[in-house]
């Protein structure tokens, strides 16, 4: 039953941007950022942690969980170190994500050209 959820959230999160796309002049990388900062506002509202319990790797895999996790990140750093945890704590929430971005990226930076 798990495997169903996961399934149908991450496909419902990714057929609304694909219909979004679709019917808009919004750009992958607009869309990309739209789904980052939703996930940050129900992260802040409370209400993503809920659908990560329920749906698993259908809420934890899109990139809406990337919001979800710098503002968890945000939130722990605030309440150890004050103002100024605000700026660590998301960062080192995500640093796994951010550096795994980083090492493929320049992977594939070297290993492929672009066209033109």
């Amino acid at each position: 039953m798990n495997y169903l959820l996961a399934f149908l959230f991450g496909g419902l999160v990714c057929a609304a941007g694909q219909v979004v796309l679709d019917k808009s002049k919004l750009t992958q990388a607009d869309l990309m950022v739209i789904l980052v900062v939703v996930g940050s506002l129900l992260s802040a509202l409370g209400l993503y942690k809920p659908l990560v319990d329920t749906f698993g790797a259908g809420a934890s895999v899109p990139v809406s969980n990337f919001g979800h996790v710098l503002t968890q990140g945000v939130m722990e750093g605030y309440a150890k170190d004050g103002f100024f945890g605000v700026f660590a704590g998301g960062v080192t929430k995500a640093a796994a994500v951010l550096g795994a971005a980083i090492l493929f990226g320049f992977t594939a930076g070297l290993l492929f050209r672009p066209k033109g």
